[in-house]
Formats: structure tokens, sequence, C-alpha cells
């Protein structure tokens, strides 16, 4: 009787996968897989923690199984490689849904529903597909600890974002600042520049050039040319995308350095057409260029060094905005200001722009805010009054335009920020906020990054390396409600700050009980007694920006330091391994360097592989309000988790995006999984009938035929390769070259041109070696494609090793 069981020429791979998950889950293989190793060298791995409010997709497959592949591999390789689940559950993400099933949009609504019933419902929403996400792990073949994962609203793992937070404070790192940051107006909070990276769109907006009218007595002081000249009038010509940002004007900068020029220029027929105007010299030939929409004549009357135009006094295009706190309306000196477009005159509204903020406060100019958090006109710009400020734009154009100075209107396409999250354009708005000073810890990130791998290696200097090089100070907090609660309370006697680093710390504080929930509200009614005055300290009400909260995770998710010993944090820090698409380069790839290096100045991870985007068909980005996004499960359930797991190993660079086809699903499936079964069907049905058994056969490689010795020969090679390729993780070409061998070694080859030796129907020793030589390829390429396939390599391999 033959030791194999005998299979089906055509086989259902959907019912095999089935067969093999409830072998798995009966045998608790990966819990084996895993113990059996412990005390082995160990392979770090930390989980990515998605957001369970929404079902998974293409994009979440591809990062699951390029994480098991490595970690099956350094398993296989005998690694220790524990992995644990986590879930990401604070933020903005999660409120946006809540908000959109309560029907409401502002801040205001939430707070008149109640922020305790509002995060009651944003508790429960993070795991509302969390049968989903189990289930779609479970069926791709992912192996992770799904039962014990860490949760980033547990008390445990506040407390040590908070414990963390505290050690940031204590160092001078953690302060309360007057910026302009960007902001929100739907969501109406900060986002952090990392946030803001991820959320930029082309867009087309006005690309205005404005007219700013010197005032008589300047114009007169500065002139040098005759008196004809001064009858004229005389304009600064600037240029602007955000046309509603001149309600907020207060400066006009000039570069110190660059020549500018004072020239006669004819807008057209008629000496009522003509205007002086002053801009850069160099910017002459692309600003009065002729074009299908004006044809400038125009004469240079000066030439100055910008220097010469400080302090000289504009009048105001607009006079709605309550100016306080300076000077306003005249011209500084400014080294940012450039050549590469515009006019060389940068228009400045210090509410709205960083750089803007920053040169009017040390130039002692006066400030303006027009705008109300919402993104719309206050009531004090009367005709404009609670219009958004975006729409706002055409309306201030005609305004120019009747007045006659509006000198030049195109398109200008170009980048623009959107909330990652509720796609809202972003003001730059002047808040006070709660920061990290990461700006002062950029070389430190420099040098913990040079410590970390990079694949693709272009990110380590590239897109990661100049995000660093260019590192901005972490806007931490924001004025929600879903989140880790920022553990900051202020005396409101004797304005004292002080950050609580412990549960055990805020009761010792605490006036009254501390609530068994740390979240707001209950957390905002806990009042602390200052130790400074005697007088009561009140938390501040913000919560923290979510991507600290994940950020975290190294030592957070093993309630790091409370726990006696803590040897779980020490034994897993830092990652070997981290593995997420591309925009998580300046999210979470960031926010993990970040908090690492402020709190312990070592890098979190030592390797890390970006992986690219999933598109459809077209090369389209997929999404759901476009339509395309593929039902995961309708693959699984026609094709099966290996041939999805082989089409994203094969499809190209994981680097790289991937055009997603369920035909090319199929396609992958008629190629590969069909030539490997084809293979192992055609032993199986021989050995059974020869009653092979290769347990009784032992026959050195070298006492066997060419044909047999060169297949084992190139198995070897590839074997080689497919250990270097997984190492540097170009998984593409180790599954590229498995395939060209099962396809083209093994099956059009070895075996077309071996399968007369199974025929023969007398036993003999170049039968013997035919068989066992076919049976070690089988095992090895079941080993080998293991990490790849899991499912048809256990299938087989239960059959050929175990049976």
């Amino acid at each position: 009787m033959s030791q194999f069981r005998k299979e089906a020429q055509r086989p259902n791979f959907v019912r095999l996968e089935e067969e093999i998950l409830a072998l798995w889950d009966r045998e608790k293989t990966f819990e084996r897989s895993v113990e059996q190793r412990k005390g082995r060298e160990k392979f770090v791995f930390i989980e990515g923690p998605p957001t369970a409010n929404g079902l998974p997709h293409p994009g979440h497959i591809l990062t699951r199984v390029m994480k098991d592949l490595v970690l099956r591999y350094k398993t296989m390789r005998g690694f220790y490689a524990p992995r644990r689940a986590g879930w990401d559950t604070h933020g903005l993400p999660v409120e946006i849904e809540v908000e959109k099933e309560l029907g409401i949009n502002t801040k205001g609504e939430i707070e008149e529903f109640g922020i305790e019933k509002f995060n009651r419902r944003c508790r429960d929403s993070v795991f509302r597909y969390e049968k989903e996400w189990v289930n779609a792990t479970r069926r791709v073949g992912f192996w992770i600890d799904m039962d014990s994962p860490y949760i980033t609203f547990k008390n445990t793992y506040i407390e040590s974002v908070w414990w963390s937070l505290k050690e940031i404070w204590m160092r001078g790192l953690l302060y309360k600042g007057y910026k302009v940051v960007p902001f929100c107006p739907r969501c109406e909070t900060t986002l952090s520049s990392h946030e803001v990276a991820q959320g930029y769109r082309d867009v087309e907006d006005p690309s205005i050039y404005v007219k700013f009218r010197v005032k008589r007595e300047s114009q007169s002081h500065q002139s040098q040319s005759s008196s004809s000249v001064d009858a004229t009038p005389v304009y600064f010509l600037a240029w602007t995308t955000t046309p509603w940002t001149l309600i907020g004007n207060i400066a006009l900068a000039v570069h110190p350095q660059y020549t500018y020029v004072k020239v006669r220029v004819k807008e057209g027929e008629g000496d009522n057409n003509e205007s002086i105007l002053i801009l850069a010299e160099a910017r002459l030939d692309d600003v009065l260029s002729s074009n299908e929409q004006h044809e400038y004549d125009y004469e240079i009357l000066e030439r100055f060094k910008g220097e010469t135009l400080a302090d000289i006094e504009y009048e105001p295009l607009f006079e709605y905005a309550k100016i306080s706190g300076g000077a306003s309306h005249r011209v500084i000196n400014a080294d940012f200001v450039t050549l590469d477009e515009g006019t060389g005159i940068v228009h400045i509204a210090p509410a709205f722009g960083e750089v803007d903020y920053e040169v009017c406060r040390k130039g002692n100019l006066g400030f303006t805010q027009p705008v109300d958090t919402k993104g719309r006109f206050k009531e004090e710009v009367t005709p404009l009054a609670g219009v958004f400020v975006k729409d706002a734009d055409n309306t201030i154009i005609e305004w120019l335009k009747q007045r006659g100075i509006l000198f030049k209107e195109m398109r200008y396409m170009h980048s623009y920020p959107f909330c990652w999250r509720c796609g809202s354009p972003l003001l730059y708005y002047a808040r006070e906020s709660w920061f990290i000073a990461m700006s002062s810890l950029r070389d430190n990130l420099i040098a913990n990054n040079e410590k970390i791998r990079w694949y693709p290696a272009h990110l380590k200097y590239g897109r990661f390396g100049n995000f660093l090089e260019n590192i901005e100070d972490w806007a931490l907090s924001r004025e929600r409600f879903w989140g880790t609660p920022l553990n900051i309370w202020i005396c409101s006697s004797c304005g004292a700050e002080y950050c609580v680093g412990s549960i055990k710390e805020l009761r010792e504080r605490a006036e009254g009980p501390v609530p068994d929930d740390l979240h707001r509200p209950y957390i905002d009614a806990v009042v602390l007694r200052c130790e400074n005055c005697g007088g009561k300290m009140k938390r501040v009400k913000d919560v923290i920006d979510c991507w600290y909260d994940s950020g975290s995770a190294p030592f957070a998710q093993w309630h790091y330091p409370f726990e006696t010993g803590n040897e779980d944090f020490r034994e897993n820090y830092p990652a070997d391994f981290i593995t997420e698409a591309i925009d998580q380069t300046r999210g979470w790839f960031y926010s993990l360097l970040a908090v690492s290096t402020a709190i312990f100045d070592e890098p979190p991870y030592l390797n890390v592989l970006s992986l690219g985007h999933i598109l459809d068909d077209k090369g389209v980005k997929m999404s759901k309000s476009k339509g395309n996004v593929v039902d995961i499960n309708a693959i699984f359930n026609k094709e099966g988790a290996d041939a999805l797991r082989w089409y994203f190993f094969t499809a190209g660079p994981p680097y790289e995006d991937i055009r997603f086809s369920e035909r090319g699903i199929m396609e992958k499936n008629k190629r590969f999984m069909n030539a490997f079964w084809n293979s192992y069907f055609f032993f199986i049905t021989y050995a059974t009938i020869d009653n092979f058994s290769p347990c009784d056969k032992e026959i050195p490689v070298e006492n066997r035929a060419p044909i047999d010795r060169w297949i084992i020969s190139r198995l070897n090679r590839v074997n080689k390769d497919v250990i270097a390729a997984i190492e540097s993780f170009d998984i593409h070409v180790a599954a590229r070259k498995l395939e060209d061998f099962v396809v083209n070694d093994l099956s059009n080859w070895y075996i077309r041109r071996s399968r007369r030796r199974f025929w023969v129907p007398e036993d003999n020793p170049d039968k013997d070696c035919a068989y066992l030589t076919l049976y070690e390829v089988l095992v090895t390429l079941c080993k080998l494609l293991a990490p790849f396939v899991p499912f048809i390599t256990e299938y087989i391999y239960q059959n050929l090793v175990r049976g």
C-alpha cells in the first residue's frame, strides 16, 4: 500500500486552503512554531496598528502578506520571532466616522451631543470591523497573535505615553507656543507637519498680481526722477495664489540685495491705463511678457537695491481687518524672498504663514486675524462675514478689478495640503498649541537614521532624509475629544504648569478620586493641588496627536516602565524589521523615530521596507469614492489566498505601486500554481502506482543520472538566490526565480524529459533515482515556497513527509 494519499488532477485550491486553516487551528501550528524557537536568537517585529473602523482592502492585505513572508522566513531560519497584533484606536479617523453616523459636522455639535456619549461611540466604533480584520488576516495566512493585541486606548498604554511625555517635558522639549500651524477648518484642530505631508494634492488656484499703491509722502521721498513721474501713482507689484489672505495683509517683503526697478507700464490704450510699478528686475520678462490677454509696453525709470525700499509705506488694500500690536502696511527686508516666481515682492499676512508670522514678530509689526476657526471671515469683514475663505477668492478678485489694482490674473497649478482624513483644504493659522521641540533634535534624528537600513535605499537620504533635514517642531496637541489626553495641568491662580507621568502620581496630586477611564470627559474633572501656591490646577482640554500614540508602540505595548523588570521591552527594542506603505514614510516611520529619539536617543527599528500602493487595473489609486475597491473576500472565495499572495510577490518590486488585476491573479494561478500542483500530481500518481517509498531508497546524488544531478544543482542555486533576495527584501526577485524554476526547469524540462523513466513497469535503479530526485525537489520546494504560498506547500508537505 502506498504511503501517499491520492490526489485529484484539478484541485479546488479554496477548499484545500480551508482544510489547512482547520489543521493549523487544530494543531496550533503558529503558536508551536514560535514556542519551539524560544531561547534562540530573536527577530523583533512591530506591527503597524491599523484602525478597525473600516473594512480591510487590497492595500492592507499587501502589507500583511509581506510581513508574513518575512516572519515565516525568519522563523524557518531558526529565529525566535513572536509577533503581536495592535489596534490604533484614537484620533480624527475615528471621530470623523462617528460624526458621519450622527450626522454632525462641527465641534459645537459634538459638545451639544455630549463628549461622554460621543467618546463612547468612538470606543465602540474602533472594533466595528474587528471580526472582518481578524478573518481577513487568518484567511490570507498572516500568522500573528490576534488574541492579545496592544490597544492604544487602554489605560496601560496611555500611562506609558504619559510617562514618555513627562520625560520630554522634564528635558524642556514640550512647550506651549503661539505659532502659525496647519489647521483643518472642518475638524477645527491643528495638524503636525508629518500629517500635512500625507495630504498634498495638485490643484488649480487663482494666480494674481496685485498693485499696492505707495503713499504720497513715501513716493516723493523714494523717487529720484522728474516731477512728471511723481504725478503718476506708484505701486508695488506683488503676486499671490491665495487672494483671500489679502484681507490680512500687514507688510510687503523684498530682498535687501536684489536689484529692483521702477518701470512705467502701459496696460492698454490711453494715458489712464499707465502705471508705475516697482518689482525685481530679474522678474521683468516673466511678469511683463506679452500673452493672449495682455500686451505690455514698459520703460525702466530707475534701479535700486531692495534695502532702499525698507520702511516705505503703502495704502492698505482693505480696511476691514482690526490690526493691533504694531505698525503695518510698510515694506520690510527679508532674506527668504526668492526670484523663482512672482515679482520679488512677497505679500505678508502673519495670521496665515509661519514665515510671515515670524518676520512680523521680529520686526515689531502688527497682527490681525480676520478668520475664525471654521475658516470663515469674521464679522469685522462685513461683506464676507461667514464666508469660507477659499470661496471668497472670486469676490476679492472682482473687487480688485473694480478698483483698478488687479494687474494680471491667471490660473496656477500647484501642490496644496488637504486634511489627510476629512479632505478639507488646510489653512495656515496662528494658534496657541503644545509642541515638541523636534527641531532641536534634528542632528539626533539624522544620526539615528544613519543606523537604519532603508528598502528602497534612496528613501534614507531622499524622501525621509530630506524631511528630517527640514524638520519642524511637532504640533502635538489637538483641540478634539477622542484621544490620549494631554497630561498637563495648569494652576488657575499662579499659572504654574505640571506634567503628570503616571496614574500613581495623578492619584497622589489629585484633590478627589481619579476615574477608572483616563479619557475625556472624566479626566477633565480631575483637579490637582498646586505645590507653588496651593491653588487648583486644571488639565488643558487638548488630546494629543494619534501619531504619537502609534509612535510609542515599541514601549507602550509593554506598559513600560511600569511592569516589573521590564524584560518585555528590553528584549523587543529596537525592532529588527517593520514595513508599511510609502505614505507611512512621513507618518508612522517618522513618529516611531521621533518618539524614540526624544526618549532614548536610539532608532526604534533597524530595517524598514516601504511598500508601494495598490492601484486598479487602469493605474488609479483604489478608493471608496472612486468605486474601484476590490472585494478581497471575493478573491479568497474564487482564486484562494495563495494565488493572491503569489500575485503580490511577483507583480513587481514591493516598493513600487502594483496594478491590481483579477485577471492577473487568474493568470498567475494558471501559470505557477497549476505548474507546481501538476509536478506534485505527476509524482503522486506514479508513486502510488509503484508503491514508491523514499524511506526505502538511499542513492547518493553522484550516482544518479546527469539530468537528476542537474535539477538538484539548479535547485541548490535557486535556494541560495532566494535566501539572498529575501535578506535584501527583493521579494519579487526571489518569487520570480522560484517561478522560473518550477515552470521551466522542473515542469517543462526535468519532468517532461524524465517521464519515460517513471513509465518503466519493472523496478530499476534509474526509475528509483528519478523518483527520489523528484521527491527531494518537491520537499525542498515546499520549504522554499512556504513563506510565499503557505497553504499549498503545507498541504503537499503533509502528504509527502507526514503522510
